[in-house]
C-alpha cells in the first residue's frame, strides 16, 4: 500500500479504483486489481 499527499492522481491509474473514508482516513481501493491500493493521512 502506498501512504500518498495526494489520492487524486491515484485515482486516476484504474478505472475501478473508489475512493473510501474510513476512521478519518482516506483510502483507494480497487476490488479488481488489489494492487492499486493507497492511503492518505
Amino acid at each position: 500500500m502506498k501512504v500518498a499527499s495526494s489520492l487524486k492522481t491515484l485515482k486516476n491509474r484504474d478505472k475501478n479504483c473508489r475512493i473510501i473514508r474510513r476512521r478519518g482516513r482516506l483510502y483507494v481501493i480497487n476490488k479488481k486489481n488489489p494492487r492499486f491500493k493507497a492511503r492518505q493521512g
